[in-house]
């Protein structure tokens, strides 16, 4: 591999975070969250706050994946021993969350941005139903110019508590909105050869083309305070937002300003994404599911998909199979051959009532307003 190496060249274009038109920013406990007190570092978060601004200002949709709920909450419940109980765990996120929620809100007001919390777990961003409904709210929010900050939800998810990995979620979420950028903000400027606390001659990688297994060897393990995620579970998540088609960069976050400082140079890992994120959403498409179900197609339905449009209930003919809104089924012409693939959104049920008829009838039909298409473009494919 010719770019893990402090002497590699850099891709131009690649490490320029100016660049990024969806952006999601990881904030650990440790940056957020001072540790004697249990407050909120309002200093680093006005700062981090008026980068968000200048980034929405020049275009860029931001959504933030914030950890600290525990942090914070359990200052203010008294909850000082090292060790905490599961239950002592979820009562401090509960507690913490709109302590949390407010400080953001507050923050990000004075730069007249409206802020959304989101509760998520890894669950609700792999699991396909739970995720095209996180996916659809958050589009939505975005496309009404609100800035979604997302925590863990840790008063009801027992798994996410006991991993810490805020790095993985935000990686899935960036994968689930088809990110083109995400920023890890870390106590560590980057990846090292080694860990450079322990080992001073470790070499720093200022890029990575692939995380291969010469690469995962760098991380060391995870530390036991608050910013549990440790380099190990940032090179997971480089794994699956570059195989999004999203690039990543790990960056030291304590310093105020941590994305100005990224933008005007500052020392940084960047994890290289070989394909654009539609590329790699579509490739997904196309080859990662196995089809539930298949569509059959009128000639007008066939010119339009064939000119790039979306595939709307009038133009299908026939529904066979049994899906659900959101899986795969194959879209093909009256003699059955496929000539697409693609991601329904209705079920098989609700498509067998509204094929045939005009989008602007489908609330009448169904009693609910859904999508206009069958299968919008982005989430078609065609053979």
């Amino acid at each position: 591999m010719s770019t893990d190496s402090a002497e590699a060249p850099l891709a131009a274009g690649h490490h320029d975070l100016r660049r990024a038109r969806r952006l999601v920013v990881k904030i650990g406990s440790a940056l957020l969250v001072d540790e004697a007190s249990g407050a909120v570092r309002r200093d680093w978060l006005d700062a981090l706050s008026d980068d968000v601004a200048a980034l929405s200002t020049a275009g860029c949709e931001v959504v933030l994946v914030s950890s600290g709920a525990i942090a914070v909450g359990r200052r203010h419940l008294g909850l000082t021993q090292n060790a905490l109980k599961l239950e002592e765990k979820q009562a401090a996120a509960a507690t913490g969350q709109i302590r949390l929620a407010h400080a953001y809100q507050e923050s990000l007001a004075r730069h007249d941005i409206t802020v959304a919390q989101i509760l998520l777990t890894l669950d609700d961003t792999e699991e396909r139903r739970r995720h095209l409904n996180a996916r659809s709210t958050l589009n939505t929010l975005l496309k009404l110019r609100t800035l979604p900050v997302i925590n863990e939800n840790d008063t009801v998810a027992t798994s996410e508590i006991r991993v810490g990995d805020n790095d993985r979620l935000a990686a899935r979420v960036a994968a689930m909105l088809g990110a083109d950028t995400l920023v890890l903000l870390s106590d560590i400027d980057g990846l090292y050869s080694a860990d450079p606390r322990s080992n001073p001659q470790a070499d720093f990688i200022p890029e990575v083309a692939e995380v291969t297994p010469a690469i995962e060897a760098m991380a060391g393990a995870a530390p036991s305070d608050y910013s549990s995620g440790g380099m190990v579970t940032k090179l997971m998540a480089a794994k699956v937002a570059t195989g999004a088609g999203c690039r990543m960069v790990i960056t030291d976050g304590r310093r105020l300003n941590p994305l100005a400082a990224v933008m005007e140079g500052a020392r940084c890992t960047w994890f290289l994404a070989s394909v654009e994120p539609r590329t790699a959403r579509k490739r997904w498409i196309a080859g990662s599911l196995k089809p539930s179900g298949k569509l059959l197609l009128d000639d007008g339905a066939l010119k339009a998909l064939g000119d790039g449009k979306s595939l709307l209930p009038a133009g299908v003919t026939a529904v066979e199979g049994s899906f659900q809104r959101g899986d795969a089924v194959q879209v093909c012409d009256g003699t059955g051959r496929e000539i697409a693939r693609g991601l329904a959104a209705y079920s098989a049920a609700d498509a067998r009532r509204i094929i045939g008829h005009k989008s602007r009838e489908i609330e009448a039909i169904l009693g609910y307003r859904g999508r206009e298409e069958l299968i919008h473009r982005d989430d078609l494919v065609v053979s």
